[in-house]
């Protein structure tokens, strides 16, 4: 039996989707109703890391895991592992990240993923550990601002980061799931270029046939922006991150994608044609042409 946790996330669901027909699978979600559209042969299990009880439940039975936690130093990682050992589950395949490679990084979530490597390490279970870079898909949180402004507003739109698309990351975690030799290895995952929001702002307006606008946020309104969503200590660490974005550490592409899939990593193009409709803004009032909105000016960078 397979079990996948963190059904609810965009990678999670992703990896169950494409779970081919033949393996048994669970999913283990805090909030079993989140994930009660699922077909009928996939079980569901639910309750909280902290739940030794919910946990052990969870493994009952299950030969290989796919781990993704997301409560920076809360560890879960720890409890997770520990079940999973008592319950001789054989291998874990864990959600990590790009950064952890990254000497020059030491930011808390960075020291957090480290730590939860070196726990499996070290677990006497079978382990493989997908590093992506940055989603495609956190750009969904410009959506709003392009459908009711037609503006992106992020910090240092100039900086390149080699994101992935979430559905290349599951297709290479089925692939690891269900396949053999990958036990002990680290892969790292990239799309096939580096980009800068600037850039993706740009293919947005051509594809949404609108002109957008990117705007460059300061550093004091970005964190403003994470302290609505974010604890004080994750908002500190991403603006580390993006310091080092800024200083090039993210823009290095890698072909692993290529060579676990058979095909070419997916550009952001073809992602956000996929999700082009989140995006779409309202239509315009009859008289107006397309993209003759606003002409950002000052400092301001513009991406028709």
């Amino acid at each position: 039996m397979i079990l996948v946790t963190g059904a609810t996330g965009t990678v999670g669901r992703e990896v169950v989707r494409r779970l081919p027909a033949g393996h048994r699978v669970r999913v283990w979600a805090r909030d079993p109703a989140k994930v009660a559209g699922l077909p009928a042969a996939i079980e569901r299990a639910g309750g909280d890391y902290e739940d030794p009880r919910a946990l052990a439940r969870a493994v009952a039975g299950v030969r290989t895991v796919f781990l993704v936690t997301t409560r920076v130093g809360g560890g879960d990682d720890a409890r997770f592992v520990d079940a999973a050992r008592a319950a001789g589950v054989r291998r874990v395949v864990k959600l990590s990240a790009a950064a952890v490679v990254d000497r020059r990084a030491d930011d808390l979530i960075t020291r957090w993923q480290r730590a939860s490597e070196e726990l499996l390490r070290v677990s006497g279970m079978e382990w493989t550990l997908l590093r992506p870079r940055a989603f495609m898909s956190n750009s969904l949180a410009w959506a709003p601002s392009v459908r009711s402004e037609r503006t992106v507003r992020a910090l240092y739109g100039t900086s390149a980061n080699a994101c992935v698309d979430p559905a290349d990351v599951a297709e290479v975690a089925v692939r690891v799931l269900t396949g053999e030799g990958h036990a002990g290895r680290a892969y790292t995952l990239t799309g096939p270029r580096a980009l800068t929001a600037v850039g993706q702002t740009r293919q947005l307006g051509r594809l949404l046939g609108v002109r957008l606008r990117f705007e460059e946020l300061s550093r004091d309104e970005a964190r403003a922006s994470l302290e609505r969503r974010c604890p004080i200590p994750v908002v500190e660490a991403l603006l580390e991150s993006a310091e080092r974005q800024r200083a090039g550490a993210k823009a290095q592409v890698s072909d692993t994608v290529s060579m676990l899939t058979g095909r070419q990593a997916r550009s952001f193009r073809e992602w956000a044609v996929d999700h082009l409709d989140v995006f779409t803004p309202p239509a315009r009032e009859p008289g107006t042409r397309p993209g003759s909105g606003p002409v950002p000016g000052g400092s301001r960078a513009p991406a028709p």
